[in-house]
This record gives structure tokens, sequence and C-alpha cells, in this order.
């Protein structure tokens, strides 16, 4: 095993690279506060003994850990939590009610992962799925409010990317452990204007509308961190989010204009490459477009899958 990539935010706060993909895709992170300790996302099974490493190097027991908490149940965020939770004993998992069965058994995630990537594919990108036993499940409702010794985290439902989402705000910090409502922001395409965000519309239930409402209920917060799963902290929140809602929205007409056509899947991915490298192009960084649409081709192969579920799901209840 290669050593943990760590990234140190302030109040106890500890970015982890999940070594999922690639370095710099997808992180986990670690909340220690007075002594005791959460993980807010996983990664996959494959993630795990960076995570147990890290407790190792900060001198931090495995019993002082008191919550395992993904985001949603997508592998990328919550793949690792049954493996991680058999090496905590005092952990509780909190999790969306809407997720908590997939947690518990996780047969259905594991037979979906599988018919798209293989068995053996599966295996490399997310190692063992381990079951969760249901007295060491909590579920978060709307608004519910938990303490790890005495900080306040609020549990916020936020549709629009998946339904079993939730986002986590953290009181002390002002920011939202956002899962992937805030979209995607990765360090590579940061520059001179900032960073660069936008959505993940992966299958199965992208809903713009209720996204969108997520992101006022996230807003009205007045966060001034967001901690990103794919990848790492952002603080330009006002400007990003704005960003995102326009290409939310964008993503919608896209997938709609396109409705009727022939090819509609391919045509969508050409549009949302077209529109990509019309953002890229206007970044005020040095970048080589084609190397970095290549870098986020997978990214937009999914959002274009889950754009034509969406648009099969919108004609079922025409």
């Amino acid at each position: 095993m290669t050593k943990p990539i760590i990234y140190e935010y302030d109040a106890g706060i500890t970015c982890v690279d999940a070594m999922y993909i690639h370095t710099g895709f997808a992180a986990c992170y670690l909340m220690i506060h007075e002594g005791r300790a959460a993980f807010l996302d996983t990664g996959t099974g494959n993630t795990v003994p960076y995570l147990l490493e890290v407790l190792k190097n900060k001198n931090l027991p495995i019993e002082a850990v008191d919550y395992v908490i993904p985001t949603h149940v997508h592998l990328d965020h919550a793949g690792g939590a049954g493996l991680l939770m058999s090496k905590l004993p005092n952990a509780k998992l909190i999790i969306h009610p809407r997720g908590a069965r997939h947690m518990i058994d996780p047969q259905k995630l594991i037979a979906g992962a599988t018919a798209v990537y293989g068995s053996e594919n599966f295996k490399n990108n997310f190692g063992e799925v381990v079951p969760i036993d249901e007295d060491r499940v909590i579920i978060a409702e709307d608004l519910d409010e938990h303490s790890l010794a005495g900080r306040k985290l609020v549990f916020i439902d936020t549709p629009g990317h998946a339904r079993h989402h939730f986002c986590i705000y953290d009181e002390m910090t002002e920011g939202f452990f956002t899962g992937d409502t805030f979209g995607l922001s990765y360090r590579e395409l940061d520059g001179a204007d900032g960073a660069f965000i936008m959505p993940t519309t992966t299958p199965v239930q992208f809903d713009p509308d209720a996204w969108q409402d997520s992101l006022t209920k996230m807003l009205n917060y007045s966060p001034k961190n967001m901690y990103l799963t794919h990848f790492g902290r952002v603080t330009e929140i006002d400007r990003l989010a704005s960003d995102l809602r326009k290409d939310v929205q964008h993503y919608a007409d896209v997938a709609q204009n396109l409705a009727t056509s022939t090819n509609r899947e391919e045509k969508i991915l050409n549009a949302l490459n077209e529109y990509l490298q019309k953002r890229l192009s206007e970044r005020e960084i040095n970048l080589d477009i084609d190397k970095f649409l290549q870098f986020l081709k997978p990214d937009l192969e999914l959002n274009t899958a889950g754009l034509e579920v969406w648009l099969q799901r919108l004609e079922k209840a025409a």
C-alpha cells in the first residue's frame, strides 16, 4: 500500500484521497473533535486501509471513531462503509432514510455495479462491499442533528443527484460536506479565476428541479466552505453555486432539446463535450484543453447516461 495522500484543513478536518480511479478524483474526510472522530464518505473497500492508516498516523485509536457517514450510497462514496465499520468497534453509521436498506443489505448495489462494470472490474474498482448490522445504523431525516463530542452536525436532505443523498452542515466551520450535490471541482482545473465546477448527473436519479431546490437549502445557511468528494474544499461559494445552477439547467435543456433525436445519447454526449470545451476555453489557466477533455471523459459519459435515464423516466411519466 502506498502512503495515504492527505490535505489538512482547519478545525480538525483532514481530506484523505480515496485512491479511486486516480489520485485527486475522490476524497473522504476525517473529522476529529475533542478526541472523537467521524469519517464523512468512505470511498471504496480499497480505500479502507488508507483511512485506518491515517487514524494510526494521528495516534487516534479505532475506538475513538463514533460515526461513519456516507453522503449517499453510490459506491465511490459508501462502498467501503461496511468494511470500515467492521474495523471500528464503536462506530455507528449515519445514513439517509432511502439509503439505509442498501447498507444493511448491499446485494442490489453490488449487482447493479457488477452489471455495469463486470465482476473483475467491480472487484478492482470497489473491493469488498460488506453489509452493516441494522442495530449499528442511524437514519438521519431532514434537519436531524447529531453531535460529535459536542460539535453539531446538521443533516440536510438534498436530492437532485440522488434521492438517497444528504449533505452535512458543520456549524464549527460553517461548511457543508456535499458529496455530489455541489458538483465536481478538480484541483487540476484551478486557475487565476479560481476553481472550476460542473455537475455530476450520473444514473439513475437526476432531477434538475430538486437539485436547484437543494442548492437553495444549502445556500440559506450562508456557508463559507464546501467539502466536495470530487475533490477537496472550495470557498468561492456564491460564484461556484451560480455556475453550478447554470450547468444543471443547461444539461437538462440539452437533454430535452435532443429528446426526439435519433442517436440522442451520442448527440447529448457531443453537446456536453462542446459545452465543456467552451467553458474550459474561458478559463484563466494555461491548460491543454484536449488533455482535460480526455481527463473528464468518464464524467461526461456518466453524465450523459444519467440524462438518458432521466429522459426515459420523463417519457414514462408522460
